[in-house]
């Protein structure tokens, strides 16, 4: 659906420069906006890198098992229906270990990894479980301490101080994760009072 609401934004805007005569200025805002694309792709490579490799470093040194092990208690009250020894538990306690540490390459294996053991807890295969839209919800806001793709896009266009945005992202993500639970568990307690279909 979203594929038709770009391609018709792009022929309206291509069609009202062909009638208004303005399709060489729309020509040119296209190779330019392709040119500035590429140049924001080379810049990053370096920042983003960097920042992969250092997260990669903590990783292998057992940050994310260690801070895995840190939020057990916190998932299991999250996720009340999986059972702790499940590799469901151990695949979500990954996913949000490495979203935490702002590792959203290796977090969305391991979110899609999470939903698929979870799948196989779930008693109707035809609909999500309450585990899975918790999931969902946390690790669409998810709590990010190292925002490492903002860093290197704040880095690429030369800000005095990159970093400047760790305490703000980390406030914002902590309150949009909240939100995000209260809303799953308002929307669950809402669910279990209307009649199933």
């Amino acid at each position: 659906m979203i594929d038709f609401i770009w391609l018709s934004l792009f022929l309206v805007g291509v069609g009202t420069a062909m009638v208004t005569g303005r399709m060489q200025m729309v020509s040119g805002a296209i190779l330019k906006g392709a040119e500035s694309g590429v140049e924001l792709c080379i810049g990053l490579i370096g920042a983003i890198s960097l920042w992969m490799g250092l997260m990669r470093i903590a990783e292998q040194a057992g940050a994310v098992s260690w801070l895995a092990r840190r939020l057990r208690p916190i998932a299991r009250r999250l996720f009340p229906s999986v059972p702790a020894d499940h590799p469901a538990m151990g695949a979500i306690l990954a996913n949000m270990s490495a979203n935490l540490l702002g590792i959203g390459n290796a977090a969305t294996p391991l979110g899609l990894k999470a939903m698929e053991e979870l799948q196989k807890l779930n008693p109707h295969p035809d609909r999500a479980s309450d585990a899975m839209c918790t999931l969902l919800a946390v690790n669409t806001a998810s709590i990010t301490i190292i925002p490492t793709t903002v860093i290197a896009l704040r880095m690429q266009y030369h800000s005095a101080h990159p970093s400047a945005v760790v305490l703000t992202t980390l406030v914002a993500s902590l309150i949009g994760t909240c939100a995000a639970i209260l809303f799953d568990r308002l929307f669950r307690a809402l669910s279990r009072r209307r009649p199933v279909r």
